[in-house]
């Protein structure tokens, strides 16, 4: 079964005020920004600034706002929508440590791994036991890519216990089981509006032959073709022990980034893992070792 996938666009940079954002987000009233223009002007003080020192907005407002205005999206939870998980840290806290050690893994894989004139643009999270926060790592480090400004597309290929779909409230009717099996195209495929540049890909329901549908000729044109749209390609997969998904997925892709988890992995487990990877061939550009604190103990 021959897939392809249409390219998606290059995000556009456009320069917008400040005063014309913040009336988008429905934080200023179009009538308020002459009043704080003029005030601007006696005062000699930024639009934001005097903004907020006419207690028209918040602080929060203004950096909200100039985040959109410099291309770097992130989330502010809102009364009565519907919110993505709360561990997606690098989205809702993008100035906390969480988000700068994401920041620092982000620029180590594009010093040492990301480079698409060589293909090299798609990497599988993987690990050898449940509980190692390897959804939490992939979708965190989606994000920081894509406010990076690459287009970026995360894909949920744990077909037996998916999670992907939680942390970013989706439904998980079509995704890459469903894609797989020919009952849905490339419409499972979810922008995340909210962050720009971010796509996500569900495991869809759990299918009884996983091994045999990652095995597909079909798997491998569809990760040509999403290698070819995308300027990054993310892959959570299940642990070792719940299979040789990861294996079978990462032999695919050609590179693997494997997590143990602080005072959870076991070292010999993950060395003969990590050893039997490299023998097939698998790039590794690096190791992560993951903290996840007890309040995230349901992270795969």
């Amino acid at each position: 079964m021959k897939m392809s996938m249409s390219v998606v666009p290059a995000l556009q940079r456009i320069s917008r005020p400040i005063g014309a954002i913040l009336v988008d987000a429905g934080k200023l009233k179009a009538h308020d920004i002459d009043r704080v223009l003029q005030a601007q002007r006696q005062h000699g003080m930024r639009f934001g600034e005097m903004a907020v020192k006419l207690e028209l907005i918040s602080p929060e407002d203004v950096q909200h706002a100039l985040a959109a205005q410099f291309a770097f999206p992130y989330l502010r939870p809102s009364p009565g929508e519907r919110l993505l998980s709360a561990e997606l840290e690098t989205a809702y806290e993008p100035f906390g440590p969480a988000a700068e050690r994401f920041r620092s893994l982000r620029n180590h894989l594009t010093l040492h791994w990301l480079n698409k004139a060589d293909r090299r643009q798609m990497l599988c999270v993987v690990g050898v036991s449940p509980s190692e926060g390897r959804s939490y790592l992939a979708a965190n480090l989606a994000v920081v890519f894509a406010q990076a400004g690459e287009r970026t597309l995360l894909i949920d290929a744990n077909l037996r216990k998916p999670r992907v779909h939680e942390l970013f409230a989706l439904e998980n009717r079509n995704g890459l089981s469903t894609l797989l099996s020919g009952r849905c195209g490339n419409e499972a495929i979810v922008h995340i509006t909210d962050l720009a540049g971010l796509f996500v890909l569900p495991a869809g329901p759990t299918p009884p032959n996983p091994l045999e549908l990652l095995g597909q000729i079909g798997f491998a044109d569809f990760l040509g073709s999403a290698r070819a749209s995308f300027d990054v390609v993310l892959i959570d997969t299940p642990s070792l022990s719940d299979g040789e998904d990861a294996l079978l997925i990462s032999a695919r892709v050609g590179a693997a980034l494997p997590v143990a988890r602080n005072g959870h992995t076991r070292v010999e487990p993950l060395r003969q893992f990590m050893a039997e990877m490299k023998a097939m061939g698998i790039q590794l550009p690096g190791t992560v070792l993951n903290t996840v604190p007890s309040r995230r103990a349901k992270t795969r």
